[in-house]
């Protein structure tokens, strides 16, 4: 399991629509390379964002369901990235002072090889990429007009 946290500069209702926004997904969650499609009433339980991941010509098509949303303190996601399995993912945002949030990102792999093969080097890898992610949504989220 990875934890990573980021501090945002930006009020949780701010960086809560970046995330009920599906389309920007590609911009800020590493390694997914396009939007292909966003389920109209996203970020409802039970929607999906559809997403390409990989670097053309190695990509894949998987899409990613919401399984609990509370605008705006948390959004729970089950990205499929099949070969390498399932996950669930959690983010969390806290609201600090001077208009800041402190988001805590919690992934972890549920299902396939990459579950079967958890250990400290990949709970290290999980935590970089994420956090690349959550610098990439504080960009977002702190430029939003």
């Amino acid at each position: 399991m990875s934890r990573t946290e980021w501090t945002i500069h930006a009020p949780v209702e701010q960086v809560f629509e970046v995330l009920a926004d599906g389309w920007t997904y590609s911009d800020w969650v590493v390694g997914t390379a396009h939007i292909r499609d966003v389920d109209p009433q996203w970020p409802k339980t039970g929607t999906k964002l559809h997403h390409t991941v990989g670097m053309w010509p190695l990509t894949r098509s998987h899409e990613t369901e919401v399984l609990e949303c509370e605008p705006p303190v948390r959004l729970a996601l089950k990205p499929k990235l099949w070969p390498l399995g399932e996950l669930v993912v959690v983010l969390t945002l806290v609201a600090q002072s001077a208009g800041t949030t402190r988001v805590v990102l919690v992934e972890e792999f549920t299902d396939g090889p990459m579950r079967a093969a958890r250990n400290k080097l990949n709970d290290l890898l999980l935590h970089a990429r994420n956090r690349e992610a959550l610098r990439r949504l504080a960009d977002l989220a702190e430029n939003r007009r």
